[in-house]
């Protein structure tokens, strides 16, 4: 028996069930068996020791976390750029944890098989879920960036996880969006719940938290946050806690822009939503660069209530 160290890749193919009633057993079985070999084999290239499959998945350990993580992202990758077979798409989702492995036999066992196991559960189609330790041990890794989800329960645990998607799709083909250029690949620093905003706008500075989620933005009467400008709709946006962190929704007709302090990289929002860290500027209704752009400057700290951010500019 011998106990090391690893991190564990969990990968399966999303809607198998709906893929034999409609193709039927023979040609189901053998377009899963294929993609399911093709796993293994890209884990392999980046380094993964293959320990099993399972039906539709694969079972796959990595010495090391950063091998791991561009494992799973390049093969999400692949996979989306693959051509389709009329009548058989499948997609993939997979879970990754971190911890102390036991290996009999041949087979592996260890909290972290059972962890990664439950977060490939929870992903959703073309998502790679990862724990904490996954995430802090792998770093920056080129091509991927991390989305933190939160303190999420997972079946058969006691405790909540702290939860991490490793995101590996580029540009627009998501539907949240966070900075990346300047923050190319390291994790999000964790926040506990208590995270709280600093709004500035129309010389008005003020401070929100969790209780006052969901905050709306726009030029109604009733949005908390409100901008009597024409090209600031009604409800405009909306800011939610999400267990830990802050997410702005566009819900306007124009959209709205966010750009991070530290960064050139401006996000282009319309229905669509972005999780807001460090400090930066909201351009309502209209992009960056005109004198009288709407703008909402914020603040975000997971301290107690802060006093101010004396970075905001005064607008």
């Amino acid at each position: 028996m011998k106990t090391a160290r690893h991190t564990v890749v969990f990968s399966d193919i999303v809607g198998t069930t709906a893929l034999y009633e409609v193709q039927g057993n023979a040609r189901a079985a053998a377009a899963v068996t294929r993609l399911v070999e093709w796993m293994g084999a890209v884990l392999g290239v980046h380094g993964g020791r293959v320990v099993k499959t399972l039906g539709d998945g694969v079972l796959a350990v990595f010495g090391e976390p950063g091998a791991a993580v561009a494992a799973a992202t390049d093969m999400a990758r692949r996979h989306h750029e693959r051509p389709g077979h009329a009548g058989l798409a499948m997609d993939l989702r997979v879970g990754m944890a971190h911890g102390e492995l036991v290996e009999v036999d041949g087979d592996t066992y260890g909290d972290a098989v059972n962890i990664a196991s439950r977060l490939c559960e929870r992903a959703g189609a073309r998502e790679i879920l990862a724990d904490a330790a996954t995430v802090e041990f792998a770093g920056g890794i080129d091509g991927a960036a991390y989305v933190r989800m939160g303190q999420l329960e997972l079946r058969g645990r006691a405790e909540p996880l702290m939860v991490y998607q490793v995101e590996w799709r580029q540009g627009d083909e998501h539907g949240l969006l966070t900075q990346r250029a300047g923050l190319p690949s390291g994790p999000v620093p964790f926040q506990p719940a208590s995270t709280w905003i600093e709004l500035a706008w129309a010389g008005t500075f003020r401070t929100f938290g969790a209780a006052d989620s969901p905050l709306h933005v726009g030029r109604a009467t009733q949005a908390g946050v409100r901008l009597a400008d024409a090209r600031v709709s009604r409800l405009h946006a909306r800011i939610e806690w999400r267990g830990g962190t802050i997410v702005f929704t566009d819900l306007s007709s124009f959209g709205s822009w966010v750009r991070f302090d530290g960064s050139e990289t401006v996000v282009a929002l319309r229905r669509s939503a972005c999780l807001l860290h460090g400090s930066g500027q909201i351009a309502l209704g209209v992009p960056f660069g005109r004198p009288d752009t709407p703008t909402l400057g914020f603040g975000v700290t997971d301290t107690d209530v802060p006093e101010s951010w004396d970075t905001l500019p005064p607008y």
